[in-house]
């Protein structure tokens, strides 16, 4: 199980003024991420550069700390229904 505790550098980097981009998501999108990224061992996850998985555990550091809206703490039932309403119309 992958934990998401970045490294004092990333915490560094987030504050410093590197280029930012906000990006909005629906609340059932950050709920699904958030439990995929909490319940993935993204040292299996396919990549083909290791910038791709600490980008990937700063994806999760972000929902973490940084939603304005709280996806950390959605009940099993919030969770199942968010992957239902995410894949409803996905068409493939």
């Amino acid at each position: 199980m992958f934990e998401a505790v970045p490294s004092a550098r990333h915490y560094w980097r987030m504050e410093d003024d590197l280029p930012t981009v906000t990006v909005r998501l629906w609340r059932a999108d950050a709920i699904v991420l958030f439990d995929w990224l909490t319940s993935t061992d993204l040292d299996s996850v396919p990549v083909t550069h290791p910038a791709q998985k600490q980008a990937l555990a700063d994806l999760l550091s972000r929902l973490d700390w940084a939603s304005d809206t709280d996806v950390t703490g959605s009940t099993t039932e919030e969770i199942a229904a968010a992957q239902q309403e995410v894949a409803r119309d996905m068409g493939w």
